[in-house]
């Protein structure tokens, strides 16, 4: 079993910046992808970020493309995402998750999910 444990959601202004964290621990395999989905109150979880083992392979949705970096840390079992120029569409329960294969994740499929955290941008 895996644990994935998300930290960073806040409130925070239009304009501003954060820094979402998200640990993996537990029997994880020997190398997996690790990502970010969010979903907005009434509306359907979407594709965030994700980054590969090896952080050759980073993807961006459309949306967040220039404002938000995905990164992990040195240790591999963490993950951030700094979101910049943060807009109040941005607002939603961020989800970190972790899959083998980061193509996976684009496409919403994972095989850990962690159990989110809060994030609302005010106008």
């Amino acid at each position: 079993q895996v644990q994935l444990v998300e930290s960073g959601g806040r409130l925070v202004q239009a304009g501003g910046s954060l820094r979402l964290s998200c640990e993996a621990s537990g029997r994880t395999e020997t190398t997996y992808a690790l990502g970010w989905f969010r979903q907005a109150p009434g509306k359907e979880r979407e594709f965030v970020s994700a980054i590969s083992w090896s952080g050759g392979n980073i993807l961006y949705a459309d949306s967040v493309k220039g404002r938000f970096t995905i990164s992990r840390g040195n240790s591999k079992n963490m993950v951030y995402l700094k979101m910049d120029s943060l807009k109040p569409e941005d607002t939603a329960v961020y989800y970190c998750a972790l899959d083998p294969l980061s193509g996976r994740l684009r496409a919403l499929k994972y095989t850990y999910l962690g159990q989110g955290t809060q994030v609302t941008v005010s106008s």
